[in-house]
């Protein structure tokens, strides 16, 4: 598998590899993450394309089976400057891991956006709903720390707050 930018040509594929996903998580118990809202909008994925801020996971074939949207920075992300029940760990720069999907086609696939985007900065927050099991055993058994929760604009639930940050990064 290899990480690129994303292309505008690939938007219809992402938006079919975030359909799936919606069902995948229906089916595993998340049914109100993205479910409720039909989330992510196209809107926000071509915004995030032409801020160069959307990858794309691609296997062997070139084919695409995986997208996220990733950004680095101080502060970077708005929706992590208020964290309840908790504190993050780290308080420098950080990057910010948002919309991870693939299409199932092969093990592995949000595992390996997730450590190509740590292998960037070394500092990573990401969070996720409270009903997405699978997504918080994924970041569980890459390392993450629970640090809280957070609120995003979209709905009113909340998320629970992960951190990963090597040593030298705190």
């Amino acid at each position: 598998m290899k990480i690129r930018h994303t292309l505008v040509k690939d938007l219809p594929r992402i938006m079919e590899i975030y359909d799936y996903a919606r069902k995948f998580m229906t089916k595993t118990g998340n049914p109100n993450q993205w479910g409720v809202n039909n989330w992510p909008p196209e809107e926000l994925i071509r915004e995030d394309i032409a801020q160069d801020r959307s990858y794309v996971c691609i296997n062997d074939n070139n084919e695409v089976i995986g997208t996220f949207c990733y950004f680095y920075g101080k502060d970077i992300d708005p929706t992590y400057l208020v964290i309840s029940n908790g504190q993050w760990i780290g308080n420098n720069e950080y990057g910010v891991i948002h919309r991870l999907a693939g299409d199932g086609s092969q093990k592995g696939i949000g595992a390996f956006c997730i450590n190509w985007a740590f292998e960037q900065c070394g500092h990573i927050r990401i969070d996720t709903h409270t009903d997405n099991k699978v997504m918080q055993k994924l970041a569980t058994k890459l390392g993450f720390i629970q640090c809280g929760i957070i609120h995003v604009q979209q709905d009113n639930d909340p998320r629970i707050a992960y951190e990963k940050i090597t040593e030298n990064r705190k």
